[in-house]
């Protein structure tokens, strides 16, 4: 198990450099347009930042979730395939597991860190 960890890592952490290196800085770029453009929307609707909705309101994270995934799912099926063709281009083998981690932190994690705060700051300035 300690061998599938350090692969994983070891594989993980080079993809900064070789073939495809653009899609680092692309995708997480594309994700946080699509996360600031909801957070505006949000904050024109009134609705709460949206990580912090997913943690806290059980009776619509159903709904918050599909409307996020709507979102990102383009961009994450696009990190994942791009990165499909990385690992078969490198490894000559695709890893399944790293591909789900890599389109995970490309596409979701710049989604879920920036809503929430665009939604607050324009909040905050629309009120002023």
């Amino acid at each position: 198990m300690d061998e599938l960890f350090a692969r994983i890592w070891e594989n993980l952490g080079g993809r900064v450099e070789g073939p495809l290196t653009f899609r680092l800085i692309l995708q997480p770029l594309v994700a946080s347009i699509l996360a600031i453009r909801a957070g505006i929307k949000d904050a024109r609707e009134g609705r709460p930042a949206y990580f912090w909705a997913i943690l806290t309101d059980a009776a619509n994270r159903r709904d918050l979730l599909r409307d996020g995934w709507k979102s990102v799912a383009k961009v994450f099926t696009l990190a994942a395939i791009i990165d499909i063709v990385y690992q078969l281009i490198v490894f000559k083998w695709v890893y399944p597991v790293e591909v789900l981690i890599l389109a995970f932190l490309l596409a979701c994690v710049p989604y879920l860190v920036l809503r929430g705060p665009v939604n607050r700051l324009v909040s905050m300035f629309r009120n002023k």
